[in-house]
């Protein structure tokens, strides 16, 4: 600190001792008594010592308020101390004018976010209309197709409920309702959902049944183990998908075309598709990434290991957050 106000003051410092030297000068000039320069010497000497202080002490008293100030920026500038001359008064000034600049930015962007989540919230409730009227005619009329096309119409619901919980989950109000749920009645609704689509891929699965209770929320978590089980489908052409517990986790294991090593401490990225994806094209990169948003937010972890040509495994740690790729 002592340093920095020295920084700050040293060209007073320096002219100081310009003037000390000149006086000295001057002083051995006329043959003046040692005595006589030393005494007028000290009695400066302390003079400049007692104004350093005080002013030393004033700068650390300033820089204390600055500190605490800025620690409670977000709530304004009202709290600025009185300026110490006009300089001050105009960085004061400054500082006003780029605070309210940034509060009229803000508040356009929040408006505009707002009028953004408003209108995929319209879009996404209006298309389930004719979502729900397209599945009544199939059901009526299905046709050689039937079943094909039940299931792409199911996998449109999807990106619709993906849509509306991206919106919801970056909305400042989400409607997150925690309490203890039974683990299996959760996995078995998800199950009921993607029933079709299994049978479709003819794939093997396997459910263990957990016996776990969980302090959840049970919408969000379905979202996240449907999320999984959408992935599991896609990337699992033939083999096995499995589901069982261990311990406070649980794990959704198939036996696909495995992740890359490159790509797995970026599969959570937002629009990150990886090797897989590409080759697929038809992956957004969302669905891990909104699981691993929803489970910060429910206070659970993600935990992925897998291996290209064997498959992947998923583990919802469900007991403490924890986030980790290999």
């Amino acid at each position: 600190m002592v340093l920095s106000y020295i920084k700050r003051h040293w060209k007073v410092v320096a002219l100081l001792l310009v003037f000390f030297l000149i006086t000295a000068l001057i002083f051995s000039l006329y043959d003046l008594q040692v005595e006589a320069v030393l005494y007028a010497a000290l009695l400066c000497l302390l003079v400049g010592l007692a104004a350093f202080g005080f002013g030393l002490r004033r700068y650390i008293r300033r820089h204390r308020e600055l500190c605490e100030l800025s620690k409670n920026i977000d709530l304004g500038l009202g709290a600025l101390p009185e300026p110490e001359g006009k300089l001050e008064e105009d960085y004061q000034e400054m500082l006003r004018a780029l605070s309210a600049k940034n509060l009229q930015t803000r508040s356009e962007a929040d408006g505009e976010r707002r009028d953004m989540e408003d209108y995929y919230t319209l879009w996404a409730h209006q298309i389930k209309t004719p979502i729900a009227a397209m599945r009544l005619l199939l059901s009526e009329d299905a046709g050689p197709n039937g079943s094909l096309l039940l299931a792409e119409l199911f996998k449109t619901e999807q990106y619709v409920d993906m849509v509306l919980h991206y919106v919801r989950l970056r909305s400042e109000t989400s409607d997150l309702l925690l309490k203890e749920c039974a683990l299996d009645e959760i996995i078995r609704g998800c199950l009921r959902k993607y029933a079709r689509l299994f049978a479709l891929k003819k794939l093997e699965f396997s459910f263990t049944e957990t016996h776990l209770t969980v302090l959840t929320d049970e919408k969000w978590l379905s979202f996240v183990i449907e999320q999984i089980f959408s992935n599991s489908l896609k990337y699992t052409p033939s083999g096995k998908i499995s589901l069982y517990a261990e311990g406070e986790s649980l794990v959704i294991e198939d036996t696909g075309i495995g992740i890359r090593p490159e790509d797995l401490p970026r599969v959570c990225e937002k629009g990150y598709t990886g090797a897989s994806g590409r080759a697929d094209k038809k992956s957004t990169g969302i669905g891990l990434f909104l699981c691993k948003n929803i489970l910060a937010m429910l206070g659970h972890g993600l935990d992925i290991t897998s291996k290209v040509g064997s498959g992947t495994a998923v583990r919802i740690h469900l007991g403490r957050k924890i986030i980790t790729f290999e």
